[in-house]
C-alpha cells in the first residue's frame, strides 16, 4: 500500500494515463502509457525522469482549482526528493537532505576545522607573527604542502564517490532500473542485438544529459508560469554543467602537469589548467547565480517547498566555490594569499563533502532514468 507522496503521485499518473492529453510532451509521458499500473519502482523512476519544466501544469485540465488537484511537477518534485533520502549512503546521512542548510553549515565547519592545522604560515600569521612567513609568490604548497593535500581531499574524494556509487546502486534497485516495462514482458531482441541496444540507449541517454534536450518540452523552453516563457533556465543549467565540468578539466590538467611532466605549480595565466579553470570558474559564477534567481521567480506550484531548500545550498556553495577560486587566482602574489587559499580549500573540502547528500545528485539519478527510458523505447 502506497502512502503519501507516492499515493498522490499513482492517483495522479492514473488520471494522466486515462486523459494522455500530454502524451508528447516529454518522456515521463511517454513511459507513463507503458504501464497499467503504478507500483512505488515505477513512480520513483518517473519521478526522477521528470526535468520539472512546468509544460504539463498548465495544460491540465484537471489541475487545481479542480477537484482532482493534479499538479504533475510539484508531485513529482515531492518524490524525487524522498528517492535521494532513500538512496542515501550511510543512510543516516539522508537527514541532509531534509536540513540542507544545516548540512552545509557543519560541513563548511568541519572543513575549516581540518584545513586551518594543516596550513602553518596561516596559523603563524593568525597568531600575529606574519612577518614570520616564508611563502613563494604564488606557491600554495608553500602554504598547504602538496602531500597534505593530495590525502586529505584523496581520502575525501574516494568516501564522496564510494557514496555516489552506493546511492546510485540503491536507487537504480528502488527505482527498478533494469527490469522489465511490465511484469512479465521480456524485450524482443536477445544476444547481440540486445548488446547493441543497450549501447544505442546509452548513447542516446547521453546525447539528453550533455544537451539538456527535455529542459525544453515539445522543441519549446520551460515554463516560469502560465504563458510565460523563457530560455534562462536552459541556459543556466549549461553555465553550471560546463563549468563544473571546466573545473574538474582544469584539476585534472594541472594533476598531469605535476605527475607526468614534472612542472610544478603556479603556472602562467596562458596554461591550460588556468584557461580551463578560468572559463570553468566564470560558468560556475553565472550559471549558480542564474538558477538562483530563476527558481526565486519561478511559479512555486512547479515545484515542492523540499526541492525548492535543496537548491539553494548547492547553488551558494558552488558560487562560493568559483568565487573564491577566481579571486585566489587574481591575488595569488599579494601577501593575503595564505588566508585566501585556507577560505576557498574550505569551501572546495565541503563542496565535496556534501556532493552525495544534496542536489548533486539529482543529475546521476536523472541520467539513469533517461538510459532506462532509452532503453524501453528500443525494447517496444
Amino acid at each position: 500500500m502506497l502512502a503519501g507522496a507516492m499515493r498522490k503521485a499513482e492517483h495522479e499518473m492514473v488520471v494522466c494515463n486515462a486523459c494522455r492529453y500530454c502524451e508528447a510532451y516529454c518522456p515521463v509521458f511517454q513511459a507513463m502509457e507503458e504501464r497499467v499500473t503504478f507500483a512505488s519502482g515505477d513512480l520513483t523512476y518517473l519521478a526522477n525522469l521528470c526535468h520539472n519544466c512546468g509544460e504539463c501544469l498548465y495544460a491540465c485540465q484537471y489541475a487545481p482549482p479542480h477537484e482532482f488537484g493534479i499538479d504533475v511537477p510539484r508531485t513529482l518534485s515531492k518524490v524525487r526528493v524522498e528517492s535521494y533520502e532513500a538512496s542515501a549512503w550511510p543512510a543516516f546521512a539522508a537527514v541532509a537532505f531534509r536540513r540542507p542548510w544545516a548540512a552545509t553549515l557543519l560541513a563548511l565547519l568541519v572543513s575549516a576545522l581540518v584545513i586551518a592545522p594543516i596550513s602553518a604560515p596561516v596559523a603563524r600569521a593568525f597568531s600575529g607573527a606574519a612577518r614570520t612567513l616564508r611563502v613563494r609568490e604564488g606557491d600554495f604548497y608553500s602554504v598547504i604542502p602538496h602531500a597534505a593535500m593530495v590525502t586529505l581531499f584523496g581520502i575525501v574524494g574516494v568516501f564522496v564517490v564510494l557514496a555516489l556509487v552506493m546511492g546510485h546502486r540503491r536507487f537504480a534497485a528502488t527505482a527498478d532500473l533494469e527490469g522489465p516495462r511490465r511484469t512479465g514482458e521480456s524485450p524482443r531482441r536477445t544476444g547481440e542485438g540486445l548488446r547493441h541496444g543497450e549501447l544505442s540507449s546509452r548513447r542516446q541517454a547521453a546525447s539528453d544529459v550533455f544537451t539538456l534536450k527535455h529542459l525544453h518540452a515539445t522543441g519549446e523552453d520551460c515554463v516560469d508560469a502560465e504563458e510565460t516563457r523563457r530560455p534562462w533556465r536552459r541556459w543556466m543549467h549549461h553555465c553550471t554543467f560546463y563549468g563544473f565540468a571546466l573545473c574538474f578539466a582544469s584539476t585534472t590538467a594541472a594533476a598531469i602537469y605535476q605527475l607526468l611532466f614534472g612542472w610544478i605549480p603556479p603556472y602562467g595565466y596562458t596554461s591550460i589548467p588556468v584557461v580551463l579553470g578560468a572559463l570553468g570558474g566564470l560558468g560556475l559564477l553565472v550559471g549558480p547565480a542564474g538558477l538562483f534567481l530563476v527558481d526565486r521567480g519561478r511559479d512555486p506550484d512547479l515545484t515542492h517547498v523540499s526541492e525548492r531548500s535543496l537548491g539553494a545550498p548547492f547553488l551558494s556553495m558552488l558560487f562560493l566555490t568559483s568565487l573564491t577560486g577566481v579571486i585566489l587566482l587574481v591575488l595569488r602574489e599579494q601577501p593575503y594569499m595564505p588566508a585566501l587559499l585556507v577560505i576557498h580549500l574550505a569551501i572546495v573540502l565541503a563542496l565535496f563533502i556534501t556532493l552525495p547528500y544534496g542536489k548533486f545528485v539529482h543529475g546521476i539519478y536523472r541520467a539513469a532514468a533517461l538510459v532506462k527510458f532509452r532503453r524501453e523505447e528500443i525494447t517496444k
